[in-house]
């Protein structure tokens, strides 16, 4: 998330565009940036794993953080002062718990609407995790566990598209934008179970009726990969919305267009 922060703090500032950024997670070490709130200013993970009363390891720690922080908003709200039309970055952790079945995330999201903010939730996830069927079928269910507890526009990226070999990079092509039901098919032959056949197939059947759950590359050492994810955000959140605005270039008619473009630029290298 940080490494994400960075880019596009780097990015905006190329453009003439301000853009701040909080800090909200408390086991952060840190930043090439600079931040208009850090939460380790209100708690701190080591200190509360450092605390004898309450004896956390580093998940619990950070779950009480997150849990102290959730009843402190008026920290926040005197952090971020008088904001108009500030365009902010809230820099997460990256527990999945937080954003599935913990109530945090939620609770940070109703209070920023509270406080007239317009809220884009940007789900990170490692391409390098996403090469196999059965590992981006997951990291599908859990963007979408993500989008349903959040109840907030999301924009899901698979990040550091610059790390992949040539091949890997080929090969994650097909999980841009994906046939799910040919998926289906390369998941389920190794499968044993009827069972797990049987759910492995309604899974992917969702995904791709509905339309669900599509993830943008994120290669930070290219400005149009950069310049198309904040497209996407900024038409969600209609930031800006006095200007001129324009749609994203990748719309879902010319999506499949601009991946085989960013591909045969990278893969052909």
């Amino acid at each position: 998330q940080s490494t994400y922060c960075s880019t596009m703090v780097q990015h905006c500032e190329a453009l003439g565009r301000a853009v701040q950024v909080v800090n909200l997670d408390p086991a952060a070490e840190l930043f090439s940036y600079p931040v208009m709130a850090d939460i380790r200013e209100l708690i701190e993970v080591d200190d509360v794993m450092e605390d004898e009363s309450l004896r956390f390891g580093p998940n619990g720690g950070l779950v009480f953080c997150m849990e102290y922080f959730a009843n402190n908003f008026n920290w926040l709200e005197e952090s971020l002062g008088h904001v108009e039309d500030d365009y902010i970055l809230f820099d997460c952790p990256g527990q999945i718990e937080l954003y599935t079945h913990l109530p945090v995330m939620k609770q940070l999201v109703e209070q920023l609407q509270q406080w007239e903010f317009r809220v884009c939730g940007v789900f990170l996830v490692d391409s390098q995790f996403m090469v196999e069927s059965f590992k981006f079928i997951s990291g599908i269910l859990a963007a979408l566990s993500a989008m349903i507890s959040l109840e907030i526009p999301q924009i899901n990226i698979m990040t550091k598209m610059d790390l992949l070999s040539k091949k890997a990079k080929k090969e994650i092509e097909k999980y841009l934008d994906p046939d799910m039901y040919s998926m289906i098919e390369d998941s389920t032959n190794i499968l044993k179970s009827k069972m797990f056949k049987k759910l492995t197939k309604s899974i992917c059947g969702l995904i791709d009726d509905y339309g669900m759950v599509r993830f943008l590359p994120f290669d930070r050492s290219d400005e149009e990969s950069i310049n198309i994810v904040l497209q996407h955000i900024d038409f969600t959140i209609q930031y800006g919305e006095d200007l001129e605005f324009k749609e994203p270039k990748e719309s879902e008619e010319d999506k499949s267009a601009l991946v085989d473009e960013y591909f045969q630029d990278h893969v052909d290298e």
